[in-house]
């Protein structure tokens, strides 16, 4: 394919002195020799092969001379996005953050940056500055009991302060623990590789696991249970008064769950004076010790667990209860600053 372009004196003149140049710019020279080929008689394909170029840099730069003549050779660039961050800039950038797009729930630094016209760069260099990470979300969940800090305060002076000759024992159930058994087998971890678990599964049935944390020793006293109802609580409460000294003063921390506050449990109160039922404010689970400890279960027991049945699955959750208590620790609770919502008469009471 060939080009007619025919030129003036003048012109190529111009060509052959850029193209000759050796103070311009090399891009400069190779586009005034394109144009002197084409204008030769030469065809785009021997053009190309002279000045080694695709076949597109010669449609390209021969429309622009062929449209502009030699204004259009000038290299035309669309607009340089911003390099400065100033401080308007960084203000822009933190505002439209806050502020999720339309079309999704949050932005990402391509996204951000296509909206202002700057590099994804600058975004993600603002947002490790301010500590800004729009891709990640934290749940939370705002108790909305009137007696919070009475409550909370209760709990805490359990943990700092506890009473002489007393024990302090977290309560609480884990409740419908599956147990889950692979339809294939497992591939164990080999170098280069994790541990695989086939996606198919078989489900046996589910268990409830009661646990009673010790704050001071960090003994963890277990039983589980086909169902969690409040003869099973009471019945997990007589088995840690059994563990304990005739007499011993007992103190049990507990959630609001309705099986905890039934006829059957104030009877069992009742009977035992020397037991106290402390309960956490309502959603305050995390001021429970034995959360930790469920959390710490899960994770080397059950996340991955095989169960073959559900008696498998009693037998390895009490024989991880043996094995733990042979070396248990306790929380090292601490609370940062009691004098915020906290009353600091209140801690230490223990009741």
């Amino acid at each position: 394919m060939t080009d007619a372009i025919t030129l003036t004196n003048a012109e190529r003149m111009e060509l052959t002195r850029r193209a000759n140049s050796r103070s311009d710019r090399a891009e400069d020279a190779r586009r005034a020799r394109l144009i002197l080929l084409l204008a030769d008689g030469h065809t785009w394909d021997e053009a190309s092969e002279r000045i080694e170029c695709s076949r597109g840099f010669v449609a390209s730069w021969s429309k622009r001379f062929a449209e502009q003549r030699l204004a259009g050779l000038y290299s035309r660039h669309i607009g340089q996005v911003a390099t400065v961050l100033t401080p308007q800039l960084e203000a822009r950038i933190l505002e439209s953050t806050r502020h999720a797009p339309s079309t999704s729930t949050h932005w990402t630094t391509r996204k951000l940056a296509a909206q202002l016209g700057i590099s994804h760069m600058m975004v993600a260099r603002v947002w490790r500055k301010h500590g800004l990470k729009p891709h990640r979300i934290e749940r939370y969940m705002a108790s909305n009991d009137p007696d919070f800090e009475k409550k909370a305060a209760d709990i805490i002076g359990l943990y700092l302060n506890p009473p002489a000759h007393a024990a302090v024992f977290c309560v609480d159930e884990k409740t419908h623990i599956q147990a889950l058994d692979r339809k294939d087998p497992v591939l164990p971890l080999s170098p280069g590789r994790a541990e695989r678990h086939g996606f198919e599964y078989f489900r046996h049935g589910t268990l409830s696991l009661y646990a009673a944390f010790n704050t001071r020793t960090g003994e963890v006293l277990g039983k589980t249970a086909e169902r969690h109802t409040s003869a099973e609580f009471v019945a997990f409460l007589t088995d840690i008064v059994i563990n304990q000294p005739r007499g011993k003063e007992i103190h049990v921390i507990a959630d609001n769950l309705s099986a905890h506050k039934s006829q059957t449990v104030k009877d069992f109160l009742a009977a035992h004076p020397k037991v106290h039922l402390h309960f956490t404010p309502t959603y305050s689970s995390w001021l429970n010790q034995v959360e930790l400890w469920f959390g710490k279960i899960e994770r080397d027991v059950i996340a991955r667990g095989v169960f073959t049945s559900v008696p498998d699955l009693k037998r390895k959750l009490m024989r991880y209860i043996r094995q733990y208590n042979k070396a248990p620790k306790s929380v090292k609770w601490k609370y940062a600053d009691p004098s915020r919502h906290i009353s600091t008469q209140s801690v230490g009471t223990g009741h």
